[in-house]
């Protein structure tokens, strides 16, 4: 009864754990949810009274598809400003969150027999929109700490690729792409003519280093990047769907004309607080940054202290990535069985491609983190001895 390209689609583990652990949070459970990366903070009053302030002035029409130009405005200023990017208004487009920028680069820039590059471990939903798009992901290793070299990338390269996808920060695991790294893979996508899709949703949560975007390098790099980011993380605005993409006008166009017979514009109220939070103070921001650079570093430390578990100090996002093999279980059954007899719930590894891993979201209070992790280490030792 239904299509063949959909059979084919896995439904997404993080949010299908965060459903079940909510559900029995319903039912009367104390669950502790380590699964969806969603920020516990509230979105900033400023953005809030920005979006009260478009209703009771009756902004609730219809946009231009791509966006309010207002909005436009404010990205290519915040690309100029924060990631030394110099994007027209033409190369600019909004679409509904993150997830949709990056489904409709994926739909306007691969076909059938079109390969894509994906770093293990790579975000859940990155492999199914490839193969919507009719075309093959393909797995590219990383090292022990999770790191992407170009080396890593060249030896995936063959006439079939046509983009490469970065995540750094990464989610799942944290990691970041060393700068010099980014700069022996930008030369290797241009001797290759390869489009490199820079995902930089988490880019202001990094804890010591510094971000650094592809597309600001040179200009024959910035012909092939494609720069897409979002709200969602940064300023709390998860729930908002506001999501942008800076790319060359060709491939704006086409995702404009894409977006134009299937969602058309984002919500007229959420761009006006876009708006806001990309204009204006970012002092939430850091304040969101310090207290998650906190809990990363209370999290990693208490994983280590867990029989069966070890864990990279990840250096960016808001995500732990442990290695649970000690445990003697895979991750699907790690997953289950925390989640049934602990109460706790976390996404099995399985969905990022490595199946003697877990995730974790260190996206709530510390006191939080600290009750699931109690309750991990005790079920940990019980559940090793069996």
């Amino acid at each position: 009864m239904v299509s063949l390209r959909i059979r084919h689609i896995a439904p997404s583990a993080t949010l299908a754990i965060d459903a079940k652990a909510k559900q029995l949070k319903k039912e009367g459970k104390d669950v502790v949810i380590f699964g969806a990366g969603e920020p516990d903070f509230d979105t900033p009053e400023n953005i809030k009274l920005a979006a009260k302030k478009a209703i009771d002035n009756n902004l609730t029409r219809y946009t231009p598809v791509g966006g309010i130009p207002e909005l436009k405005k404010a990205v290519a200023e915040k690309f100029k400003r924060e990631n030394n990017i110099n994007y027209d208004i033409s190369e600019v487009i909004i679409s509904c969150g993150g997830k949709h920028s990056l489904f409709n680069i994926a739909m306007c820039v691969l076909g059938k027999g079109d390969e894509v590059l994906l770093p293990v471990p790579y975000w859940v939903s990155y492999a199914e929109m490839i193969k919507l798009a009719e075309a093959k992901p393909v797995f590219c290793n990383t090292d022990e700490k999770f790191k992407l070299t170009a080396g890593m990338v060249e030896k995936k390269i063959n006439e079939k690729t046509k983009m490469l996808i970065l995540n750094s920060p990464s989610n799942p695991s944290g990691a970041i792409v060393e700068p010099d790294e980014i700069r022996k893979i930008a030369d290797l996508a241009v001797e290759h003519n390869l489009y490199v899709l820079s995902d930089e949703v988490y880019e202001h949560f990094i804890y010591g280093n510094r971000h650094l975007s592809i597309a600001s390098l040179n200009g024959e790099i910035r012909k092939l990047a494609i720069t897409s980011n979002s709200v969602s993380k940064t300023y709390a605005m998860t729930g908002w769907r506001i999501g942008y993409t800076g790319a060359p006008p060709e491939i704006i166009k086409a995702i404009d004309n894409l977006q134009g017979h299937s969602t058309s514009n984002p919500s007229n109220i959420a761009q006006y607080a876009a708006l806001e939070a990309l204009a204006g103070p970012q002092d939430s921001v850091k304040q969101m940054v310090k207290a998650f650079g906190e809990r990363r570093w209370f999290i990693h430390k208490r994983l280590n202290e867990i029989e069966g578990i070890s864990c990279v100090e990840p250096e960016g996002a808001f995500y732990a990535f442990p290695d649970i093999s000690g445990t003697g279980m895979n991750s699907i059954e790690f997953a289950s069985r925390l989640l049934d007899e602990a109460f706790v719930a976390v996404v099995p590894g399985i969905a990022f491609g490595l199946d003697n891993h877990a995730r974790l979201s260190y996206a709530s209070s510390i006191h939080e983190i600290e009750r699931g992790l109690d309750r991990i280490e005790k079920w940990a030792r019980q559940a090793t001895k069996k």
